[in-house]
């Protein structure tokens, strides 16, 4: 396994998080990501906090784990925080430094947004840590089935966001291998000047989207050659249906929404 990603990586386990239906997951983090934005306290934060850091634990995935996954993302969270600084002129002024000013509006704004974008990141990742690509397709598609009345393709979307999840790690196991392979050769990408750098990453690209392009084009030929139509008359090996495990993850779901808007006031 790839332990560079996170994103499209599965990790079997007999948790409670992994036998809820993948509705009731795809449902809850969908709801949570929007209500992220509705936290402007440090309760709030704190609420959502331990919520994100329960479930995490209900998992029974390694925490570790989950954070060394998260770590090409943290560049962006960095970042986030370092151009609030620059960028807020709120509050009083902490630090000054020539024409640099940084104020604390600056310092409380990045790190809540920068938090946010670390929770969100962190409850995304748990969707396809806990859920198979294709309970993923499937959820995703009795989502939106009422989309079909209006001739939406949902199967079709369902299908294709599937297959992006599931390469994601193959194609960053490819990129690993590729890269190795050009190190080996003398290639260095991380030493030099700048412009030498973006010319070296040049014979990385190029092997990967040729091995991309392979692999979509097998996959066609597959599916086509196992009379792939589309989704109208299909049936499903398991049909997907609500428990009262995903009843009770619901509510108790609802009561930390509750508590958040109680928060807020």
């Amino acid at each position: 396994m790839n332990n560079g990603i996170l994103i499209g990586q599965y990790v079997p386990s007999d948790s409670f998080i992994h036998r809820l239906d993948p509705r009731t997951k795809i449902m809850t983090i969908f709801f949570f990501v929007i209500f992220v934005f509705f936290a402007n306290s440090t309760l709030s934060y704190a609420w959502l906090t331990l919520f994100a850091l329960t479930v995490t634990s209900a998992t029974k995935i390694r925490f570790i784990f989950i954070l060394k996954g998260l770590t090409p993302v943290w560049f962006l969270i960095v970042f986030t925080f370092l151009l609030h600084l620059f960028v807020t002129k709120e509050g009083t002024v902490l630090i000054e430094v020539f024409a640099l000013k940084i104020y604390s509006g600056a310092i409380i704004q990045g790190v809540a947004i920068s938090f946010r974008f670390f929770l969100l990141i962190l409850v995304t990742s748990l969707l396809t840590l806990t859920t198979t690509p294709i309970e993923i397709t499937d959820a995703i598609e009795s989502l939106l089935h009422p989309l079909k009345k209006i001739k939406f393709p949902v199967h079709e979307l369902a299908l294709m966001m599937s297959i992006s999840l599931r390469f994601i790690p193959t194609l960053m196991q490819e990129t690993e291998k590729i890269s190795k392979a050009q190190a080996s050769r003398g290639v260095d990408f991380r030493t030099g000047p700048l412009k030498d750098r973006i010319q070296a990453v040049v014979p990385l690209l190029v092997p990967l989207f040729v091995s991309a392009f392979k692999r979509a084009e097998e996959l066609a030929m597959a599916m086509e050659a196992r009379g792939y139509q589309g989704g109208e008359g299909r049936t499903k090996l398991r049909e997907l249906k609500m428990e009262t495990i995903d009843i009770i993850s619901l509510i108790t779901f609802a009561v930390v929404i509750l508590v958040l808007f109680f928060l807020r006031t």
